[in-house]
């Protein structure tokens, strides 16, 4: 039926490896900006995602954005992802066993709003360590276009059995996409959306969902049958 043994499994970028919440924090910072807590940041999830949509941020904000732009907040969460931004705790050891395992197409999709996202991203993960040009693929999806149908083709691409294919998601459009495309969905609660969110207002089961980097980072590994790595703590 498939041509493939292998096991699929696409990362996504802000919110599951890499710490938006710091990144965007920063650049806020360097405009005279707080975006507040990360609780609040996280109600106010489309912060870095949708910087067109004004009503996701507070008054004080929409003040400053207007006068000073948007375009040069857009600049400087550049260079704070290309020059200080980090991965979440355990994700770049992750990344790299991933990409040596030889029974493991690896990948990532990205949504993130930096000038030139793609070179954005290989210079954040070249300081981890991590060529992106050694993962399987590395997509851009516009916010225009919904994940499902970038996940199937990715699927399909590689002519991958569902019952071995995995997302690991921040957002409950993640979980959508991984139902949507009969993959296997890790969450976590510490990005975007966090834990009451998913599972209250999204029926998003308890277990699928990780507090914490290092937990994900545990689920993948027994999931795909790694030895255990102490180092994803």
């Amino acid at each position: 039926m498939y041509k493939s043994a292998k096991r699929l499994l696409i990362l996504d970028a802000d919110g599951t490896t890499i710490d938006a919440f710091a990144a965007i924090q920063q650049a806020f910072a360097l405009h005279g900006l707080d975006i507040g807590d990360e609780t609040s940041f996280q109600k106010r999830r489309h912060l870095l995602k949708y910087l067109g949509g004004l009503k996701e941020f507070p008054s004080i904000i929409k003040k400053n954005l207007r006068k000073n732009s948007r375009a040069k907040l857009v600049d400087s969460l550049t260079e704070v992802y290309r020059q200080e931004a980090r991965l979440y705790g355990g994700i770049p050891e992750l990344v790299r066993e991933l990409i040596a395992a030889p029974d493991v197409m690896v990948g990532m999709v990205t949504r993130n709003i930096t000038n030139e996202p793609l070179t954005t991203l290989r210079q954040l993960f070249v300081r981890h360590d991590i060529d992106i040009d050694a993962l399987d693929f590395f997509v851009h999806i516009p916010l225009s276009e919904k994940k499902t149908s970038h996940f199937r083709a990715l699927r399909e691409q590689f002519d991958i059995n569902p019952a071995r294919a995995y997302i690991c998601g921040d957002e409950h459009k993640d979980f959508k996409a991984a139902i949507g495309t009969g993959m296997h969905p890790f969450m976590v609660s510490y990005g975007f959306e966090d834990h009451d969110r998913l599972t209250t207002r999204f029926d998003i089961p308890n277990e699928l969902i990780s507090r914490t980097s290092g937990e994900l980072c545990r689920r993948v590994r027994h999931a795909l049958d790694f030895l255990p790595n102490q180092q994803a703590a």
